[in-house]
């Protein structure tokens, strides 16, 4: 039902009748969701009606039709011209939800022409010109034939204003996804939707629910009609869904008064409507939220890595995992394509993830960019971090094109091609052959081959090997990022110059070792560690915390130059 409020100069001071009050009640659908908790403002899974059944027999399957959410809610019928200015004047008192415009568009609102002379309305149409004198004062042909063939000579851009027909089919058809977009579906009766995907708007109108105002201004021959011209929806707010005229606010009702003095044919009404969001509405956390038991954690934080989404699921989310990684993936489209679980802790020596793909495409294989560089990438046998980007870039930092850098754990090589492009050459190393495959691969790839040296070592072994050559007294940047064992392998720099001559010139490189902690001080323990691998009391440590990667365990970073005591040890003593 709609009632319909005719504002006219000489009447608009005059009190509203009482016969414009709504009196309609709509159905409920088949599921309601009655809750005694307050919600905050705007749309919510917990507000309004669910038309659809939820099957919980299957906990795997996903289904999207669960999560559409109807709202009644009351609208102004405006004239589309005077639709912006009235949205600015209104704002405070329209919907204002996220991602929802207070201006609605459906079917059946533009102007029918053989009703517009009733209402004073103006006909574009091409004929509407033909005898009279355009904006430069010519004189437009009369005749059709000879005003087509004129039109098609000195036709340009402006021609567009007046002949909007020609503009529309002279436009390039739309993608697919905007056509989708700015759908709008017709349906049975006299009821009108507007749909653009993920927010539909229905006008509730009975079929005989004319108004007798109506009859007597236009006639019975033409209540069926097109009569209002073209007009837009403005949705009001929540609050007003079930006020009739006459309870409205006195500053919407001044509004649409000072407008009626415009003109007096302008005509407002307020209509019932229904707002229907689907499940492409929700966002990913309020969608969880809802699928989720009460009281469990919601999972919405995880790592990208190219095009996968990297989950860390706790126990207790096992049972949902398909679910979630269901609504990650469809939630982060085009961007995220796979979405994959971490089934096991990193314990084995070449630190790659034991993954579960949980939706999308089940390949591992991505391509990922990280300082302006492009790296292949197979987490089934590499391992990747995407949080330390930060790290790797405040460390890139601190380097100068004069330093030689030996990354003794370069995975893929995230830190040692980055450096590539800054210092004089790199040495890169790890033991995972794998590894050493993506790092020449990504060399290649990013034009860099020339400036990086690949080794396929042990650790330990590579500090030995490469500080026994003649390339130990140009290396000056030492980075050994494995975070769980690279304390360990300090004790390789005990005695690595033991066989030369004191009195030489050496180079003492910058070391840069990660390690965890869990201590009460991380620092002070982390310190210990390295004291106790180099077997030196008096190392001088810049000591940073790079994250926080569990609760009560972070991720340090130490800083220190090699001592001369350690670097001239004697390692038979040691043993």
């Amino acid at each position: 039902m709609m009632s319909n409020l005719f504002l006219k100069p000489q009447l608009h001071l005059l009190p509203i009748p009482s016969k414009f009050i709504f009196s309609h009640t709509f159905n409920k659908p088949s599921i309601t969701f009655s809750t005694t908790a307050s919600f905050s403002y705007g749309p919510s899974l917990h507000k309004s009606t669910n038309p659809h059944h939820q099957n919980d027999d299957d906990v795997d399957i996903l289904n999207e039709q669960t999560f559409t959410r109807v709202f009644n809610l009351a609208a102004l019928r405006v004239p589309s011209a005077e639709c912006s200015s009235l949205e600015n004047r209104l704002r405070g008192h329209l919907l204002n939800w996220p991602r929802i415009r207070n201006i609605a568009r459906v079917p059946g609102d533009e102007i029918d022409p053989s009703i517009a002379p009733l209402l004073g309305q103006q006909i574009h149409a091409e004929d509407d010109n033909k005898g009279k004198s355009d904006e430069n004062g010519d004189f437009l042909i009369s005749s059709s034939v000879l005003y087509r063939d004129k039109l098609a000579k000195t036709f340009n851009t402006r021609g567009y204003v007046n002949f909007r027909n020609l503009a529309k089919i002279s436009r390039p058809k739309r993608n697919k996804k905007n056509e989708k977009e700015g759908e709008f579906v017709e349906v049975e009766g006299n009821k009108r939707v507007g749909k653009n995907g993920y927010v539909e708007v229905e006008v509730v109108e009975e079929e005989n629910g004319v108004d007798e105002g109506l009859r007597k201004l236009i006639g019975e021959e033409f209540v069926n009609s097109k009569w209002r011209g073209s007009t837009r929806l403005l949705l009001l707010d929540e609050r007003y869904k079930n006020c009739g005229v006459e309870e409205l606010p006195e500053a919407i009702k001044a509004v649409l008064k000072e407008y009626a003095e415009k003109s007096t044919t302008l005509t407002f009404e307020l209509v019932r409507c229904k707002l229907t969001l689907f499940y492409d509405y929700w966002q990913m956390n309020e969608i969880l939220e809802a699928m989720l038991p009460e009281g469990m954690i919601v999972p919405t934080a995880f790592e990208t890595v190219g095009h996968i989404a990297h989950l860390n699921l706790r126990e207790e989310h096992l049972p949902y995992k398909k679910l979630i990684a269901k609504v990650v993936l469809d939630k982060n489209k085009p961007k995220i394509r796979t979405v994959a679980n971490k089934i096991d802790s990193i314990d084995n020596e070449y630190r790659t993830m034991q993954l579960e793909v949980l939706a999308g495409n089940h390949s591992l294989v991505t391509t990922l960019t990280e300082n302006g560089l492009r790296f292949h990438v197979d987490l089934a046998k590499v391992y990747w971090n995407s949080r330390l980007g930060t790290e790797r870039q405040r460390l890139l930092s601190g380097f100068t094109r004069n330093d030689v850098v030996c990354d003794v754990f370069s995975g893929v090589g995230p830190l040692a091609i980055s450096a590539a492009k800054i210092v004089k050459r790199v040495f890169a190393n790890d033991l995972n052959p794998y590894a050493v495959e993506y790092l020449e691969r990504n060399s290649v790839l990013n034009k860099l081959e020339r400036k990086i040296k690949v080794f396929n070592m042990d650790g330990r072994r590579f500090i030995k090997a490469m500080f026994a050559s003649d390339k130990a007294h140009s290396i000056t940047q030492v980075v050994m990022n494995l975070p769980n064992d690279a304390a360990e392998f300090l004790d390789a720099f005990r005695g690595i110059y033991k066989d030369r001559p004191k009195d030489g010139e050496f180079t003492f490189p910058m070391i840069h070792v990660y390690g965890f902690s869990k201590a009460e001080d991380p620092e002070f323990n982390f310190h210990e560690r390295i004291r106790i691998a180099l077997l030196e009391v008096a190392v001088n440590v810049d000591m940073r915390r790079v994250r926080l990667v569990a609760p009560g365990k972070w991720m340090l970073c130490a800083s220190f130059i090699l001592p001369k005591s350690v670097a001239f040890a004697n390692t038979a003593v040691d043993a």
